[in-house]
């Protein structure tokens, strides 16, 4: 059974990550957070001692684990690797769709704002991408595709993804994210029939 004080550091870490979407890092105040988690004042300092900065990487830990989470849904509901591709960002599109563009990747917004600021940050954003291009990875490794190469691919994936979300919301637009979803799974295809066409 999860404590009271553990819900309460899970419920101002999801608040904090919210808002750090529709707000961005910079314009989320710690007050806010507290309104938006409905917590005793002085919870955050004691559930995060270093204040905004560890509240900020509790935040992009939990986003990566979401994303993460999506991945993994993904690559086991779908018939092959650019099947799976092409979910993880339908479900992007559809969020970010949903939210009227106003919800964006917040690893990304927190890497502009702080990644030359704070290392601590940096780091965390850092191994939140980390733990989405190493499953994409190990899914284009299942497909055939050599180990150096599906690094190297899935990497491109997640970039190009990153990139789509945020044009997507300056244009308002999910279009964006749908043609990346098509560029992906080409991407993908033509690799595994390269593969195939070798064997």
């Amino acid at each position: 059974m999860t404590s009271k004080g553990h819900q309460t550091k899970e419920r101002l870490a999801e608040s904090m990550l919210q808002l750090i979407q529709s707000s961005g890092y910079s314009g989320t105040g710690l007050n806010a957070v507290i309104e938006h988690a409905s917590a005793p004042k002085g919870s955050i300092y004691f559930h995060f001692p270093d204040g905004k900065e560890g509240l900020g990487v509790a935040a992009v830990e939990l986003a990566a684990k979401q994303f993460e989470e999506l991945i993994t849904k993904a690559a086991a509901s779908a018939g092959s690797a650019a099947g799976a591709a092409r979910a993880v960002i339908d479900a992007l599109a559809t969020l970010v769709g949903e939210s009227n563009f106003t919800l964006g990747c917040p690893v990304s917004v927190v890497t502009l704002e702080m990644g030359a600021e704070s290392e601590r940050l940096r780091q965390a954003c850092a191994s939140a991408f980390e733990t989405w291009i190493a499953p994409t990875a190990a899914l284009l490794e299942g497909s055939g595709i050599e180990a150096e190469e599906a690094r190297s691919l899935a990497t491109v994936i997640v970039s190009i993804i990153e990139g789509a979300v945020i044009v997507s919301r300056a244009m308002q637009s999910t279009q964006p994210l749908i043609s990346a979803a098509d560029v992906v799974a080409e991407l993908i295809n033509q690799r595994c029939r390269t593969i195939g066409g070798k064997r």
